[in-house]
């Protein structure tokens, strides 16, 4: 629905950093108590309090989001929290950047032929939960998911805010910083996008500053500090969204996630084009063990006129585009696409993690139980959608997280993946 009432208004700065001033120096009074009895006690070790650097991280944060949270035209409540923000497209947080200043989206692009909706015995997860009730933005405008200071104080840092670990810049198909991965791939060639149809579930992630995804990345560059990538896909993070459900999201780097791109729009780089889709929002419904299967079809692609890699979800829904200038490698061409999952295992308690990928169970049990990839396809130099070739699978820990593909005349390229983390033969 449409909530009534504007945002609340920010309290001027001056105001807001003497009221934290003064909190921050009562509390500097009630520790320098405790120390002085903890002395007294004889303890060993104060905790130093810094009121300067508190001071500094709370503006940080407010400036963030005065970054992020643009003016917006229509604010729409969502039923599972979230507040969605209409922004003018022209005003979203990609049109931050110096090459894309002034600008305003671009048209549609051509999409590759052999473009078609293909044979479906499952059912589209394509809905977002904020626009169950029939609630949409404004043409001329689109939806954003407003960011709280909850949000960024979940986070490593405002800094870090929206990125990924940088340990995710070595291979997918190798264990890296606690990443763990059961993935297909295709290499070898130039590609110029990539297309699958993925279900959607909900899967258990066991601490806040771990997560499970599903998604394709169109990889350039090597997997050292050169690789590029856009990602698109589902996950459940509950660091970055505050809670354990499953949520569209989209990726890019361009220097192996050290500096550069984000989730969603949470930095200047992704140009939003749709009034319907609302990046890092809800999806629903979601698959059920042994029930009904919901699953959401994902195209990358390069536009052939323009040079920028677009992105479609569903059922034709065009979501926006990454500017070809953001990138190195993949300012001309792919050179590597993958399709799978990713979990984090932080080890939280000395033990492999019980963060499920995908469904949570293994891919031998198949369809209504495991989660899969179906109508796998790449792009061509031609712009057109063709079937894969060589495709290769594998998976880091396959007792803890696996991966069976194959071959049919309904799903073309398909594969079953994932698994529930610990269990007996996975410690």
């Amino acid at each position: 629905m449409v909530a009534p009432a504007p945002r609340a208004p920010t309290p001027p700065a001056a105001a807001a950093a003497v009221l934290v001033l003064s909190l921050l120096l009562l509390h500097v009074a009630v520790i320098g108590k405790c120390a002085a009895a903890a002395a007294a006690a004889g303890a060993a070790n104060v905790t130093s309090f810094r009121p300067g650097d508190e001071l500094r991280r709370y503006r940080r944060v407010q400036a963030l989001l005065r970054r992020l949270n643009k003016p917006s035209l229509r604010t729409i409540q969502s039923p599972d929290g979230d507040v969605i923000d209409c922004v003018p497209a022209h005003l979203q947080p990609a049109f931050d950047h110096p090459r894309l200043r002034g600008q305003r989206p671009l048209g549609p692009p051509v999409r590759p032929s052999g473009h078609r909706r293909r044979p479906n015995d499952t059912a589209d997860a394509g809905a977002q939960l904020w626009a169950v009730s029939g609630a949409s933005c404004p043409e001329g405008s689109v939806p954003v998911r407003r960011i709280t200071e909850a949000d960024v104080l979940r986070a490593s840092s405002a800094r870090r805010f929206g990125r990924a670990p940088t340990a995710r810049a070595r291979r997918r198909d190798s264990v890296s910083g606690g990443h763990e991965h059961a993935v297909g791939y295709v290499a070898g060639d130039e590609y110029y996008g990539a297309r699958a149809s993925i279900n959607v579930w909900a899967p258990t992630v066991s601490t806040a500053t771990e997560f499970s995804l599903s998604q394709i990345w169109v990889i350039g560059g090597s997997f050292g500090n050169d690789l590029n990538t856009i990602e698109a896909g589902w996950q459940v993070s509950p660091q970055l969204y505050g809670d354990n459900s499953p949520r569209f999201f989209t990726y890019w780097t361009t220097d192996a996630y050290q500096t550069t791109g984000c989730y969603n729009l949470l930095c200047s780089g992704f140009v939003q084009t749709n009034s319907r889709i609302a990046m890092g929002a809800a999806i629903s419904p979601t698959s059920g063990y042994k029930g009904g299967q919901f699953d959401i079809s994902l195209l990358i692609w390069k536009d052939p006129n323009h040079g920028n890699w677009w992105l479609e979800f569903g059922s034709g829904e065009l979501v926006g585009y990454w500017p070809s200038f953001l990138f190195s490698h993949l300012a001309s061409h792919a050179s590597m696409v993958q399709f799978g999952g990713e979990v984090v295992d932080t080890r939280a308690d000395g033990a492999h993690t019980a963060t499920q990928m995908g469904s949570g169970h293994f891919p031998g049990e198949g369809f209504g139980r495991s989660s899969y990839f179906r109508n796998l396809e790449v792009v061509d130099w031609d712009n057109s959608l063709i079937p894969l070739t060589t495709f290769h699978v594998t998976a880091d820990h396959p007792s803890c997280y696996d991966i069976q593909g194959g071959v049919n005349a309904v799903w073309g390229n398909y594969f079953y993946y994932g698994g529930p983390g610990r269990n007996v033969r996975c410690t």
